[in-house]
């Protein structure tokens, strides 16, 4: 009989830069369990203790790109929901809130506020539109190109 392992549930903020031809950039990244599977993720990660998800949207951004913004940047959510994934060995119940944020394309991108698993395991930035997404098939989940559309309408109705 084999014993399930114990699922590790937390919150979590994500962040959807727009460009403004309507893109979105992600981070490509892989499982250091699944070393093979590369996929897009958007930005973010686990609140930390004392955040609002507003303030770990910000720090994610930060961290793993190296964009500064004011929190006034920050749309209101796009979206709420809850997914279950796998990393290093772990399982995990993210609830995540995605914001949206307006990004110039020419944003510089720098990867050197990454925590000690992310280093090697995300190694780049991209510019995607969601449908491209969509249709590559190489997205971390399955809702991630509808969650997209939501941040690029909702950054193109607030410009």
């Amino acid at each position: 009989m084999s014993i399930a392992r114990q699922r590790i549930r937390r919150t979590a903020a994500r962040v959807l830069p727009v460009s403004p031809l309507g893109e979105v950039l992600l981070m490509q990244a892989r499982d250091p369990a699944r070393p093979d599977d590369w996929h897009w993720v958007s930005i973010g990660g686990a609140v930390e203790p004392g955040e609002s998800v507003e303030e770990g949207a910000l720090r994610e951004l930060r961290e793993e790109t190296g964009i500064v913004v004011s929190p006034f940047a920050l749309s209101p959510p796009v979206h709420v929901g809850s997914q279950d994934f796998s990393w290093a060995g772990a399982d995990y119940t993210n609830h995540s809130t995605f914001f949206a944020i307006a990004l110039d394309r020419d944003a510089e991108i720098v990867l050197d506020g990454l925590e000690g698993l992310e280093i090697g395991n995300v190694t780049g930035a991209a510019w995607w539109f969601p449908d491209d997404l969509a249709d590559d098939g190489s997205a971390a989940s399955p809702d991630l190109p509808e969650i997209m559309r939501r941040a690029v309408e909702t950054v193109k109705g607030a410009a």
